[in-house]
């Protein structure tokens, strides 16, 4: 359990990072129910997707992460939290965790 809570502060400590401080930000967060977040995903044109915090402690969505902070650092160009991974995979990945 404690090490479950600390890879959610952890994700969240990534998050704050990314959004804070950004214009964009007003824009990411519009119509995002609470208890959710918007992520940008795909190549090229990004495609929005709204999904539960709680796929942020999963390990494979932190990986996600992990490789969204190697990409684009802190600096997303889409105002929001951008996921360097194809739609396809994203929505793979979001199926499983739903079933789970």
């Amino acid at each position: 359990m404690g090490i479950q809570l600390m890879g959610l502060a952890h994700a969240k400590q990534k998050l704050q990072r990314t959004l804070s401080g950004r214009v964009g930000n007003a824009l990411a967060t519009s119509n995002v129910p609470k208890g959710h977040i918007a992520v940008y995903v795909g190549e090229g044109n990004r495609k929005r997707f709204v999904i539960p915090i709680s796929y942020l402690n999963h390990p494979l969505f932190q990986d996600l992460l992990n490789r969204a902070e190697e990409e684009f650092g802190f600096n997303h160009p889409m105002g929001g939290l951008t996921i360097p991974c194809s739609e396809e995979y994203f929505i793979g990945l979001t199926t499983s965790l739903n079933c789970s």
